[in-house]
């Protein structure tokens, strides 16, 4: 999840929910072809939805990783949010529980 100032305008929403994946892991299948690409950060570029201009796909300058708009998926078991940058950025009355990493280390016993 991110609640910074630049993913709140772009979204219209309190925050965006962001899943990644190795960016040659990622085929389009989306109806009305590839989407429409712009650079909305001097490091970031954007696609949207050539239909209906809805934000799809964010890719960071020099990162293997593709972050897809969590909510444009059609399998969305599996998005729990790990993670909420810009966390006191947010709206006051937003609540979000964060789901334990599956990457980070076990506790360690007492």
């Amino acid at each position: 999840m991110c609640s910074c100032p630049h993913e709140t305008r772009i979204s219209g929403g309190p925050a965006v929910l962001w899943v990644g994946f190795p960016k040659n892991g990622l085929t389009w299948t989306g109806p009305g072809g590839e989407p429409t690409w712009y650079a909305t950060w001097p490091t970031l570029r954007r696609s949207f939805c050539p239909r209906c201009g809805s934000q799809l796909i964010s890719i960071s300058e020099g990162s293997d990783m593709i972050m897809v708009t969590g909510f444009s998926l059609d399998e969305r078991s599996g998005t729990d949010p790990v993670g909420h940058s810009y966390r006191k950025e947010a709206v006051p009355w937003m609540s979000i529980t964060l789901a334990d990493d599956p990457h980070a280390p076990p506790p360690a016993s007492p």
